[in-house]
This record gives C-alpha cells, sequence and structure tokens, in this order.
C-alpha cells in the first residue's frame, strides 16, 4: 500500500513539473533567460500566470500572463532568426482553462472537440480568436515573432493568443517591424546567444467588446555575451499608436521608464551582469 502512495505522489510531481501553466519559472522554464534570472520584479501583474510556451512536447519560450486583461506582460525567448512557413491557425493555452489540460497550446476546435471544454470556458480563461476579428486599426501584434526562430515548430509556437497583444497597426508594420528584423540582427551580430524579452505595457481601455486590454505600449530588451567575451545589452520602447516611433536605449533607462509605466516598483529584466 505504501508504495502504492508514493507512485502516486512520484507521479503527481511529475506532471507538476511538466506543465505548461505554473506558479513560477524558477527552475522550471527559466533556461529562455539569461543567466536564468527571471524577469519579475515589478512587472506581476495582480492575477499573473507563468506559461512555458509549449509545442508537440517540447518548450519553446516562456510567456507571464495577465488573466485579467487577457494579455502578456513579456514573452523571453532565444533569438535564432530564420524563416518558413506560417501556420494555418491559432493556438489557445489549455491549462489556463484546467491544470489538468494537455500542456501543447491548441486550437480552440480542438479543445471543444476532443476535451469536454465549452467555448465559454475558453472565453472566461483568455483571449480568443474572435476578439481579434475585424479590430479597427489594431493587429494580431507578437511579442515573440516567428521570423526569431528557425524551425517550423518554434516558428508555429508563436501563433498562440498568449503571446499576442493588440497593436497598432501603422507601428507593427512600421517601426516595430523595422526594430524586429534590422535592428535586433545588427545589435546582435556578435551574440554567442541572444536572450530577448518583449512585454507590452497595460493600457487604460479595452478592445470593443471589453475583453482585452490595449496596451499603451510595447517594449523589448535583449542581452548577450559576445564572441569576445563582453556582455551588452539593449532596450526599445514604443507608444502603441500611431505615431510609429522607436525608440533604442540602454537597458537600464528602459528598466526606469518601465518602473514609471508599470508603477509597482523597480524593475529589473536580466542579471546584474547585463550592462545597464
Amino acid at each position: 500500500m505504501l508504495w502504492l502512495l508514493l507512485l502516486q505522489v512520484w507521479a503527481s510531481c511529475l506532471w507538476l513539473g511538466h506543465s505548461a501553466v505554473m506558479d513560477s519559472f524558477e527552475n522550471k522554464c527559466d533556461q529562455f533567460f539569461y543567466q536564468r534570472t527571471i524577469a519579475k520584479e515589478g512587472l506581476e501583474p495582480e492575477n499573473p500566470a507563468w506559461i512555458c510556451q509549449t509545442l508537440n512536447n517540447q518548450p519553446f519560450y516562456a510567456t507571464l500572463y495577465n488573466r485579467t486583461g487577457r494579455i502578456p506582460v513579456y514573452s523571453a525567448y532565444i533569438y535564432e532568426p530564420g524563416t518558413g512557413d506560417k501556420p494555418e491557425a491559432w493556438t489557445v493555452e489549455p491549462q489556463l482553462i484546467r491544470p489538468n489540460l494537455p500542456k501543447d497550446m491548441e486550437k480552440e476546435g480542438t479543445l471543444t472537440a476532443n476535451y469536454s471544454v465549452s467555448q465559454k470556458d475558453i472565453d472566461n480563461s483568455q483571449a480568443v480568436k474572435t476578439d481579434y476579428t475585424n479590430l479597427q486599426g489594431l493587429d494580431r501584434g507578437h511579442l515573440n515573432p516567428a521570423s526569431h526562430h528557425d524551425n517550423q515548430d518554434s516558428r508555429w509556437a508563436t501563433y498562440t493568443l498568449t503571446n499576442i497583444v493588440p497593436q497598432n497597426k501603422k507601428l507593427n508594420s512600421g517601426d516595430w517591424s523595422e526594430y524586429e528584423t534590422k535592428t535586433v540582427p545588427k545589435r546582435s551580430k556578435d551574440c554567442q546567444t541572444t536572450y530577448a524579452i518583449v512585454g507590452a505595457v497595460p493600457g487604460t481601455s479595452p478592445i470593443p467588446n471589453g475583453r482585452v486590454n490595449i496596451p499603451s505600449h510595447i517594449w523589448a530588451s535583449a542581452c548577450c555575451k559576445t564572441k569576445h567575451n563582453t556582455v551588452i545589452a539593449w532596450g526599445a520602447i514604443a507608444e502603441n499608436s500611431n505615431k510609429n516611433k522607436v525608440r533604442i536605449l540602454k537597458l537600464g533607462a528602459l528598466e526606469n521608464e518601465l518602473a514609471k509605466l508599470y508603477n509597482r516598483g523597480q524593475v529589473t529584466l536580466f542579471h546584474s551582469d547585463c550592462p545597464r
């Protein structure tokens, strides 16, 4: 009887250790942060979820999610640029609905068909595909973009709505796109491994149906050890508006600005080795 109890406890621990939604990234999904130092100070919302974004049983990046606003606070990933196909459908996070659902991101239709999940269950837990249908002047803005990944699964894993915010259409296709496709490659050209954290500051209004917060700002940061064994870091921020202007700044300046915008205390994005 004792061995059966121990087996149940062991199986429970194994399941918890491999969940996609957890209570922290510590020792679970910290490989996507420089020196495994997790960005949390000054950023955590009142109702958070820590998602190890998983597809085909493999974790690809980490997302701190704001359940109340139904947007990510940030996505943290390793920059490995490439090209490839885009998926045919968007996915959601099953374990935001119930912790005993699969850890792999999944399409809404698959969840309702195969897992006794109603559309209302999904709607109540997170943003869904219809939230981003026919929005005026707003795009589905990736925090972790597909172009920053070099194989099909890693690119497809970015097409989950827990990695998406309502982003100003002009900004998304303008200066922010230039930051993703030109600034990041240029800045990281001497990096051994580039660790990126890209986030969104909650705004004061939602999309028309009232369900998803429209961020006031989109921001990005990165840190790496170079081929010359020096460490470099930088930041970027833009108002989520038609101004279509991205400012590149030092990491310390970005952290200070985010501390004012979030108003939750000092913000620390990276390990202390990363120059401010």
